[in-house]
């Protein structure tokens, strides 16, 4: 049998040497050979440079030189530069609470003394020469240098090799340290940035200036891919977010990645990593974005330096906002707007992905297209091959919302007109012998239905292909939650109620979600202690299968007990209902009844994407088509 535990003696309180202190500290700041390149990175950005050179041998473990054209530092204030908590950026409460520096704690220089040979080399722009601290020593000597300053670290972790064990190889250290230049050089795209390895250069991104410094450094650093698939974020003005204001660029839903490794957040310059930050641009994707894949973004926030502290960790990777539900809100909304514009004005311009100008964004925000009268499907003629809409008044036909606005053209056509003249654009002249309406459109004319599945249309690209079922369920989302948002979704009464054998858990959700369901625009009711009755549905749904959404919307509550649950599921139960009511595969629809939904997606936010996050329509260029039947070769 094992003694038990004894004590052990009692040790007298006594001060640390600062030797140990500096190296308990140095175990915050300094992880890997990146955080010291970060943290001499912020220097030199503090330091007025415009061009920084980060060289690196084994990785960053035996040699990490930063050299910058700043401003340099004093003789005189080179020893204190080394010592604990002297720092040029605060020297008071106040300027610690409204920190406007990359740096400002004034530990990171001595941190990395203690735990490595390091050497100071610098001079300012009066001073006859440069000057070299060691360290190690304390000498201050005489050498040749530039205005600037150069700060060598060699042998990181030499004095605490238990921590240099835990080191990965060479190529994974440099690969982080690329990642934190990489990310100062995403912040600051009027600096130039070099980074040199074992005397090769691995990279480098020069200055950039002008009104597209930051789309250039974008895609100098993340790729030219990145520009072309995503667009300009721009939100924040005095009264949309007092005090808020995001910019950037956020990548289409079909530039997502397995990982979340290009997702970079700024504020004040500052890269952090966030939790209200990255919750709030995941949450603007999540009605677009397709399974678990991760979003591309470069996000910057711009706030008042007195409403967030940086202040959090000593790696001053985290803040804390004052109010994060607005800076929440802030991100969201800006990323929504961005994503909500629909790609096909875009397209017909060339490009699916390329970015959409500021002004379109903003007017389609201003008129979303869902604020149009709601349409829905009426009657239907049933053929041997399926069914066939024959009257487009019937198929979109206006419901009565609570919204004044001028209903589009395509939707006060007469029934029975050519579908020629029917999606003919306003001010539009036909040609003899020519359709122009191919190049009038984004998503074109319709040509045919392929397999009842999809919808070929043409445009000046090329070709288009539509889900049609994923673009009409789209539509039909998009006008629930705008109805919703007015209070309550317009319901219909049915002339004959739909009744259903119901579980005792479906008739306890129906008793216990009344409220909810009169909401969502649906009345189900008891009908015996074993049947529901459905009496109403949304007047846009009123041809669905009013069982089936019933069952749905039940089994979606039984899910989400609660209020505030129920709140956050909303958009999921809607787009049950949607799913419900979209146009089936298989129906017939004729061209005027396709060019009719081509339209609608034109106008309807979001409607690139389905509900679930899927693509709604893909462009087949000519120049596509001719590779594939080899003309021209």
């Amino acid at each position: 049998m094992n003694a038990p535990h004894s004590p052990a003696p009692r040790r007298p309180i006594r001060e640390l040497p600062d030797e140990l202190i500096s190296q308990i500290a140095a175990g915050e700041v300094v992880e890997r050979p990146a955080s010291v390149v970060r943290e001499l990175v912020d220097n030199a950005l503090d330091a007025g440079a415009s061009q920084i050179t980060v060289r690196l041998l084994a990785g960053g473990v035996r040699l990490i030189a930063v050299e910058d054209n700043g401003f340099g530092i004093p003789r005189d204030e080179l020893p204190i530069a080394l010592k604990r908590h002297a720092t040029s950026k605060i020297g008071s409460l106040h300027e610690l609470e409204s920190v406007g520096t990359m740096g400002f704690r004034g530990e990171a220089l001595a941190a990395i003394n203690s735990i490595a040979d390091c050497a100071i080399l610098s001079r300012v722009a009066d001073q006859s020469s440069a000057f070299l601290l060691d360290g190690r020593t304390g000498e201050i000597r005489p050498v040749a240098r530039s205005t600037g300053t150069t700060v060598e670290v060699k042998e990181l972790f030499f004095s605490t090799p238990a921590r240099r064990k835990f080191l990965k190889t060479d190529a994974t250290e440099l690969a982080h340290c690329i990642d934190s230049v990489r990310r100062h050089a995403l912040a600051r795209p009027d600096v130039g940035f070099a980074i040199w390895h074992e005397g090769k250069l691995v990279e480098q991104w020069r200055a950039c200036s002008g009104a597209q410094a930051l789309d250039q450094r974008l895609a100098d650093v993340l790729g030219e891919d990145f520009i072309t698939e995503s667009i300009v974020v721009d939100y924040g003005t005095s009264l949309s977010a007092p005090g808020v204001r995001v910019w950037g660029r956020a990548g289409i839903p079909d530039a997502a990645r397995a990982r979340a490794d290009h997702q970079f957040c700024y504020v004040n310059g500052r890269y952090v990593r966030d939790k209200v930050l990255t919750h709030a641009a995941r949450s603007a994707y999540e009605d677009v974005l397709h399974g678990h894949k991760q979003p591309v973004y470069a996000l910057y926030v711009e706030i008042d330096p007195t409403r967030v502290d940086v202040n959090v960790h000593p790696t001053k990777i985290e803040v804390r906002f004052r109010d994060s539900r607005e800076v929440h809100q802030a991100v969201r909304h800006a990323v929504e707007n961005a994503l909500a514009a629909p790609r096909a004005q875009t397209a017909a311009q060339g490009g699916v992905a390329a970015a959409a100008p500021l002004a379109g964004i903003a007017q389609a925000v201003a008129a979303p297209a869902w604020s149009q009268p709601a349409m829905n499907f009426g009657a239907s003629e049933t053929s041997a091959r399926g069914h066939e809409v024959r009257d487009l008044g019937a198929l979109w036909q206006p419901a009565t919302t609570t919204t004044a606005a001028t209903p589009p053209a395509w939707a006060e056509r007469a029934p029975g007109s050519a579908a020629l003249a029917a999606t003919q654009p306003p001010g539009a002249e036909a040609t003899p012998g020519r359709d122009t309406s191919a190049h009038a459109w984004p998503l074109g004319r319709a040509l045919a239905q392929l397999q009842g599945i999809y919808i070929l249309a043409e445009n000046a690209q090329g070709l288009v292909v539509v889900d049609m079922h994923a673009a009409h369920e789209r539509i039909v989302y998009e006008r629930l939650k705008h109805q919703l948002d007015l209070q309550h979704i317009t319901s219909q009464p049915l002339l004959i109620p739909a009744t259903f054998a119901a579980t005792p858990q479906e008739v306890a959700t129906a008793e216990a979600h009344a409220d909810t369901l009169h909401t969502l625009g649906l009345e189900v009711t008891s009908f015996s202690p074993k049947t529901l009755a459905v009496r109403a549905v949304p007047a846009t749904l009123v041809q669905g299968d009013a069982v089936e959404l019933a069952r749905s919307v039940l089994g979606e509550l039984a899910q989400h007990e609660g209020s505030t649950v129920i709140e956050r599921a909303r958009n999921e139960l809607l787009a049950t209902m949607a799913c419900h009511g979209a146009v089936r595969a298989n129906r017939r629809l004729t061209l005027e009844e396709m060019n009719a939904l081509l339209r609608d997606m034109e106008q309807t936010e979001r409607s690139d994407q389905c509900n679930h996050g899927r693509p709604t329509w893909r462009q087949v260029t000519v120049k596509d088509l001719d590779a594939l039947f080899l003309r021209g070769r």
